[in-house]
């Protein structure tokens, strides 16, 4: 082949390669093009919605169901809609990058099935859900938030184990709902649970078992009473740092509150009307205390010894009574300085003092002699008591029983004694100290465990009588217990007995004979009232019958006005009864004869009767109380019309009627008229 030929062909052998580098490279753009035309297409956001990466905002839209959602789609708010169960796209559950859905204020009526597992915060307050099954929480095992805050949902529409498969769960919102208990089985992982709001009445013992992980606390807008609160039902949330408990009916606080890391304490707008010395014992780091809306006169000696960390102090709405049992907290406020910041600490009594501040009190306070009596451990800047009692013991409020006829012998009087037991093979050492005027500290030690103690205390008079005893039930883990509300100056029998656990029902208040050989008693004497504690219990007693007085005294008062209406209603019926043409009621009988059809016609009243005879009439004036004579049936009256049969009156007016041919009265505007009360004959 010729040298010419072979470069020919090796030309074109290149531009043929060039060409299909040149298609390959095209066809891959075009390839390019179609998948990126295609991946924007599954980015659309739905037209009704507004989407920013992978926030999809179709909140406040009206929207009845879900639109296509794109399958990058991260947070979904979905708030303030008509979003109803059957609106609930299944294919909702196929986007699993979903980890926030706003499903608040729609119109559900169940809880939703068709949500993606990824979920981890789950916003449904504000539908009218009404009950929780396990298998729709089931299928959101990464769930951490779940709000269900004003819905319909009862204790008894809460599935058994409803949040068994949620292990992660930490916050819980069931607040404005109808629960009438604490929900059972809550995972352990809770952190936050808000009950504020419901019906919830009772706390069992049990009520919040296995919830250590528990930081926060609201049960604000309940039933709660002190009685309806088991002794240790808070004392098992060891880590709890905020504790609510607003707008419920407790006179005191719980007893046995969690004291090792609790922060905040709130107590406002019960039925408080003293708080127990020790109530507050160890909470080294309470932060706020919020005691408003109470009933509050007075606070013991040694209340906030252990308070370091308080911080705010929220005291108003309470009748705070600012003579010298307020002394030490008047020191100890002026000892903290400005690391406290108090609210509504005013005086309500004495007079002197209303509406001051206590912390304003320097020369009344001056005036109080501070008491120390030998054997109080009180201290002005906060004070305190024996180590040994710095914890409360159980008092029993929901056990404690009493008998009418004690079967008790009477032990030898020894202080401080103990008695070796004997016929159930046991040892029990039994301690009492009285610890004031009114409480004694009893103590024991056994030598093998039981299930529970019979407690029995008994008053002895001065002769041989005896007055009743009262027995409580205390556990078995628990080896010292606080007898509070004795008489002062007076002597006690306190015998305690174990019992074994197929005896604890049976032996609650008459032992049997295994019990009777196993009591051990001993005898406690309560100490005389010191001046101080004597001036804080008259002024105690005081401003208790306050306010009975004063209900007292309107309810007087307004039965006094009752009465003083009610006679004056009666007068004024009975002169009504005397001359029925002056007082009238518009509720009486036609029938009646009383009744005056002037009035009722809208006529303007007169001292005359306008009676109309044939074939003229006459005007006879008639007394003011004069009854109303009936006229004879076989008169004939003729009564003549005012305004002429032709529709015209005596004022007429610019236009002329056209139809006088017909008998019509017409009104005062079309006849001429004024609109003044003008009558002409």
């Amino acid at each position: 082949m010729e040298p010419g030929g072979v470069a020919q062909l090796r030309a074109r052998l290149i531009l043929l390669l060039f060409c299909l580098t040149l298609c390959a490279g095209m066809f891959q753009f075009a390839a390019a093009t179609i998948q990126g035309y295609i991946g924007d297409r599954d980015m659309i956001c739905p037209s009704v919605c507004r989407c920013d990466e992978d926030f999809i905002y179709c909140n406040d839209r009206g929207l009845s169901s879900i639109p296509s959602l794109p399958p990058s789609a991260s947070v979904l708010y979905l708030q303030n809609n008509h979003i109803n169960n059957p609106g609930l796209p299944t294919s909702l559950q196929h986007h699993l990058a979903v980890h926030v859905v706003y499903l608040y204020d729609n119109e559900l009526d169940e809880f939703p099935l068709h949500l993606p597992p990824s979920v981890r915060e789950l916003h449904l307050q504000d539908n009218n859900i009404r009950t929780i099954p396990r298998s729709a929480l089931a299928r959101m095992p990464l769930l951490e938030k779940l709000h269900l805050d004003d819905n319909s949902i009862s204790t008894v529409s809460i599935e058994d184990q409803a949040f068994a498969d949620n292990p992660r769960l930490r916050l819980l919102f069931l607040s404005r709902n109808h629960l009438s208990s604490i929900p059972s089985g809550l995972p352990a992982s809770l952190e936050e649970l808000r009950l504020d709001d419901n019906r919830i009445s009772t706390i069992p013992t049990h009520a919040f078992r296995g919830l250590t992980s528990l930081r926060c606390l609201v049960l604000d807008g309940n039933l709660l009473a002190n009685q309806r609160i088991a002794d240790d039902t808070f004392s098992r949330l060891s880590n709890l740092t905020e504790l609510s408990l607003v707008r419920n009916s407790l006179q005191t606080p719980p007893v046995n509150l969690p004291s090792a890391h609790l922060q905040r304490l709130s107590l406002q707008d019960n039925a408080l009307t003293h708080m127990p010395r020790g109530s507050l014992d160890g909470m080294h780091r309470l932060q706020r205390l919020d005691l408003s809306g109470n009933n509050l006169t007075t606070l013991p000696r040694g209340l906030f010894k252990d308070l370091d960390s308080l911080g705010q102090l929220l005291v108003r709405g309470n009748p705070w009574h600012c003579g010298c049992n307020l002394r030490w907290l008047y020191d100890w406020l002026h000892a903290r300085g400005n690391t406290i910041t108090v609210r509504g600490l005013t005086c309500h009594g004495p007079d002197k003092v209303r509406d001051m501040a206590l912390t304003d009190l320097s020369s009344e306070m001056e005036e109080c002699e501070v008491v120390r009596a030998a054997g109080t451990r009180d201290r002005i800047g906060g004070g305190g008591v024996d180590s040994s009692t710095t914890q409360t013991p159980p008092q029993g409020s929901l056990f404690t029983l009493r008998s009418k006829r004690p079967g008790l012998g009477l032990p030898d009087s020894g202080l401080d004694y103990t008695l070796s037991s004997s016929g159930v093979g046991k040892s029990l050492a039994l301690n009492v100290k009285p610890l004031s005027h009114n409480s004694v500290r009893v103590t024991w030690s056994v030598a093998q465990p039981s299930s529970s103690f019979r407690l029995s205390w008994l008053r002895l008079g001065t002769g041989n009588a005896m007055g009743s005893i009262t027995e409580t039930l205390v556990r078995g883990d628990h080896r010292e217990y606080l007898l509070t509300s004795l008489q002062p100056r007076s002597s006690y029998i306190i015998c305690m007995v174990p019992l074994p656990g197929s005896s604890e029902s049976k032996g609650a208040i008459s032992g049997d004979a295994d019990s009777d050989e196993a009591l051990v008693c001993a005898k406690a004497e309560t100490s005389d009232l010191s001046p101080l504690e004597e001036e804080e219990e008259e002024e105690s007693q005081q401003m208790t019958v306050l306010p009975l007085a004063g209900i007292i005294g309107g309810a007087t008062a307004i039965v006094s006005l009752a009465l003083i209406f009610g006679v004056f209603c009666w007068y004024g019926h009975r002169t009504g009864n005397l001359c029925p043409r002056d007082h009238y009621t518009r509720s009486s009988s036609r029938k009646s004869k009383s009744y005056d059809d002037y009035i009722e016609s809208g006529t303007k009243k007169d001292n005359s009767i306008l009676e109309i005879r044939g074939p003229g009439f006459q005007m006879t004036p008639m007394a003011a109380c004069q009854p109303m004579q009936p006229k004879p049936l076989q008169e004939d009256y003729i009564i003549h019309t005012i305004f002429p049969s032709n529709g015209t009156g005596l004022y007429k007016g610019n236009n002329q009627v056209s139809n006088a041919g017909h008998g019509t009265n017409r009104g005062y505007r079309e006849g001429g008229i004024p609109d003044i009360d003008y009558c002409y004959t």
